[in-house]
């Protein structure tokens, strides 16, 4: 009787490892790979198309939704192009301000990966270590901005308001005792800016706490170890930005090379690996978290010597208060075009790229001077790393797939758009 030797497999798009919605279709011998495809589009949502239905403004909030686990960074990066554009620039604290939340989002976007990477791989408590940290930072989104994942916080010119003076606190409830709720507020009792220096205080001992249970732990090693090995310059001929490329040994990263907002002014380290492998990327994400952890905290000192306004002073951008809005009818006029008609943009194109949690994000956009955008193209991180799969996973086996896939930190919403 002869033996099969090449059977073909759909992994996901329901597989509770695939991070969403990819289909991967692997051609097997046994269970070594021997040839994957991925099949991406089952989240496209003509994000693209849609922005130039709209004015400028009102499509920041989809940039949200593109990778929805690192909502404020995709905001940035169609922001800055639209300011380039407009040739604004914006207050020196606002700036502080979104530098400090790239650097929050940063940690939600790696605590999520690290807790999805450690239960794809078997590591069950690291998911529930990293969320316990993650609903604070949810926490901050949503005293900000209302809203604890999508923002559109940041805007042309500025940020949506300053940071309050308060930080929402619990309130009782029947569900759980008086002394869990007075645990719980005990360090909500100041500023927003209080809250997040708690946070900075206490984090660096979380993550020893995942380096504890991880980095010497001898599964993890053997899961991660050699396994999806790129060469620095086979990552650079792949496309690979951010954690992918820098796990690989080359220090790339946009915060130092090409500085925006105010990155030149704080201190930070980059950190690089040396043999491209999934532990290596691993160690990379970790240490950023630390550093990620420092930019925040300098930012906060920094917000708290220097008040000052965190939107430009211009009413053609910018929309009047509602206090003004009710009172002055200039300002009625102001408030009026810019939520119908919104602002137009000189004609021209321009390109930003900021250094996402991911990788790097880049945003084209194209004016013809009306208010519209006349094209809008996104440059997903992701994208070119789920390209990347077929040669990361070859000749390895079908539970090292897994490893791969959470090693890249994919999220579908970016990369389908």
């Amino acid at each position: 009787m002869t033996e099969i030797q090449n059977f073909t497999l759909n992994f996901g798009p329901q597989h509770p490892a695939a991070h969403g919605v990819l289909r991967l279709v692997l051609e097997m011998d046994g269970e070594v790979i021997q040839h994957a495809d991925p099949h991406i589009g089952l989240l496209h949502r003509a994000t693209e198309k849609l922005a130039e239905t709209k004015p400028f403004s009102q499509s920041i909030g989809y940039m949200d939704r593109l990778d929805y686990v690192s909502m404020m960074c995709n905001e940035h990066g169609y922001v800055l192009a639209i300011e380039k554009l407009l040739g604004i620039t914006v207050p020196i604290r606002a700036q502080y301000i979104r530098v400090m939340f790239d650097e929050i989002t940063r940690i939600l976007n790696h605590l999520m990966w690290l807790g999805a990477h450690g239960l794809d791989v078997g590591a069950m408590t690291m998911f529930l270590y990293c969320f316990r940290e993650r609903e604070d930072l949810m926490d901050v989104y949503e005293a900000v901005s209302g809203t604890r994942m999508h923002a559109t916080y940041y805007r042309p010119g500025g940020v949506y308001r300053d940071l309050p003076d308060e930080m929402p606190r619990y309130q009782p409830n029947k569900f759980r005792a008086q002394k869990d709720i007075d645990r719980l507020n005990e360090n909500r009792q100041g500023s927003v800016l209080d809250f997040i220096e708690d946070f900075t205080n206490r984090f660096p001992g979380c993550v020893d706490e995942y380096e504890t249970l991880l980095t010497d732990n001898r599964i993890w090693k053997q899961r991660t170890v050699n396994i999806g090995v790129v060469s620095p310059d086979r990552a650079l001929q792949l496309g690979f930005t951010g954690p992918m490329l820098r796990g690989s040994g080359v220090e790339w990263d946009l915060r130092k090379k090409q500085p925006y907002e105010t990155y030149a002014e704080v201190e930070f380290d980059i950190p690089v690996g040396t043999n491209g492998d999934c532990y290596d990327r691993y160690l990379v994400r970790v240490e950023e978290l630390r550093q990620s952890n420092r930019i925040v905290r300098q930012c906060v000192d920094w917000l708290r010597r220097n008040p000052g306004p965190v939107m430009l002073d211009d009413p053609k951008f910018v929309a009047p208060s509602r206090v003004d809005m009710k009172d002055d009818m200039e300002s009625l006029i102001h408030h009026f075009k810019l939520f119908t008609e919104g602002y137009t943009v000189p004609e021209g194109e321009a390109y930003v790229a900021i250094e996402h949690p991911k990788g790097e994000f880049g945003v084209y956009l194209v004016s013809d001077g009306s208010n519209k955008p006349y094209r809008l193209k996104i440059r997903a991180a992701g994208f070119a790393h789920i390209s990347a799969m077929h040669e990361m996973v070859v000749g390895h086996m079908l539970a090292d797939v897994v490893a791969v896939i959470g090693t890249q930190d994919i999220v579908f919403g970016e990369i389908d758009r």
